[in-house]
C-alpha cells in the first residue's frame, strides 16, 4: 500500500456555506475536478482544508464523501490535527472502515510542548492503535520535529512509513531525503515543488496543487520525464500563483483560485477572513500565466 502513496496529492479544501455548514455538493464535485487533472491521490481534513476547525463527525462524514467519490482509483489520506493522544486515535478509529491508504497526523500544535521522548510515544501509541499506517504532517512552527527526531521516530515504529515536511528551508527537506533514503518523503515546501522532486521526493501534499492541478501534474511529469526545461517554466508560473495565495487566509485563496477554475465558490469556516480584491486580481493573474483559466469553462459543466 504505502509504494503506491506518491505523486500530486492535493489536499483537499473543505467548501462552507456562509453559515458555516459544509457543503457536501461542493466538496463532491471537487474531487471529481481534481480526478480530471490526473492528480495521483487526495488528502482530506488538512490544514488547507481547515482540519483544525472540524468536528470529529464532520470529519467521518467528509473522509466517507471522499472515498465515495473516488472509488478506488487514487488513494485517499486523511489528515488528523488534534492535541491529544487520545483525540487523534478516536478520528483514525472512526474512519477504520473506509478506504483510507494513510494517516496524515500533525504533532499536537497547542501552546505546551512534549518533549522528544513524550512525542515518540505519542506516535508509538498512535501507530500501534491505528489500522492505517502513519504520515507525519511536520508543520507546526513550536512544535517542529528535527530530522534527527523524525528519523529515530521512523526507525522505531514500523507504523510511521514517512513524513511531510512543510518547511520553507529546503536544506531540511534534503537532509530528511539523504537520512531516510528508504522512507516516503513528502514535499510541502510549496514555493519549491521543482527542486523537491529533482531531490527525489516520493510526492507533495500542499495547497498549491490543490490551486493548480493540473500544471501540478505537468511539473510532476516533466521532472519524471527529465524535461527540466518545461519543469522550470511550470516553476516560476506556480510560484507566481505561491506568492499570491500564501497568507494567513491560504485555505479561503485556495479555494478562490479554484473557483476561477469552475468551482462553485464557497466560504471560510469563521474567522478566517474571505479573499481581499488586491488578492483576488494576484490569484487571477497568476492563473492566467499557467493557462489555467481557459479550463475553466470545461469545469464547470
Amino acid at each position: 500500500m504505502p509504494a503506491k502513496i506518491t505523486g500530486i496529492i492535493p489536499p483537499l479544501t473543505t467548501p462552507f456555506d456562509q453559515n458555516g455548514d459544509i457543503d457536501e455538493k461542493a466538496f463532491r464535485r471537487q474531487v471529481k475536478f481534481l480526478l480530471e487533472k490526473g492528480v495521483h491521490g487526495v488528502c482530506v481534513g488538512g490544514s488547507t482544508g481547515e482540519g483544525h476547525t472540524l468536528t470529529a463527525d464532520e470529519f467521518r462524514r467528509l473522509i466517507e464523501a471522499c472515498a465515495e467519490e473516488l472509488n478506488g482509483k487514487v488513494p485517499l489520506v486523511a489528515g488528523i490535527i488534534a492535541n491529544s493522544t487520545r483525540e487523534a486515535i478516536a478520528r483514525a478509529r472512526a474512519i477504520e472502515h473506509v478506504n483510507v491508504a494513510a494517516l496524515q497526523i500533525t504533532p499536537v500544535h497547542y501552546l505546551f510542548k512534549p518533549d522528544e521522548d513524550a512525542t515518540v510515544g505519542h506516535f508509538k501509541t498512535l501507530s500501534e492503535s491505528a489500522k492505517q499506517p502513519v504520515i507525519i504532517y511536520n508543520v507546526v512552527p513550536w512544535n517542529y520535529l528535527s530530522p534527527a527526531l523524525l528519523l529515530r521516530i521512523m526507525n522505531e515504529l514500523p507504523g510511521v512509513i514517512g513524513v511531510k515536511q512543510s518547511a520553507g528551508d529546503l536544506k531540511l527537506f534534503a537532509d530528511l531525503m539523504m537520512m531516510a533514503p528508504d522512507k516516503l518523503i513528502y514535499s510541502a515546501v510549496d514555493a519549491l515543488m521543482y527542486p523537491s522532486y529533482t531531490l527525489g521526493a516520493h510526492g507533495s501534499i500542499a495547497a498549491i496543487l490543490s490551486a493548480a492541478p493540473h500544471a501540478s501534474v505537468e511539473l510532476w511529469n516533466a521532472v519524471k520525464a527529465g524535461n527540466h526545461v518545461r519543469a522550470l517554466e511550470l516553476h516560476q508560473k506556480l510560484l507566481t500563483l505561491w506568492n499570491a495565495i500564501v497568507s494567513d487566509n491560504l485555505p479561503a485563496c485556495t479555494r478562490y483560485a479554484q473557483s476561477l477554475q469552475g468551482l462553485p465558490p464557497t466560504f471560510s469556516r469563521a474567522p478566517m477572513p474571505e479573499v481581499s480584491p488586491a488578492q483576488q486580481a494576484a490569484i487571477r493573474q497568476a492563473l492566467e500565466g499557467l493557462d489555467a483559466l481557459g479550463r475553466s469553462r470545461e469545469a464547470a459543466e
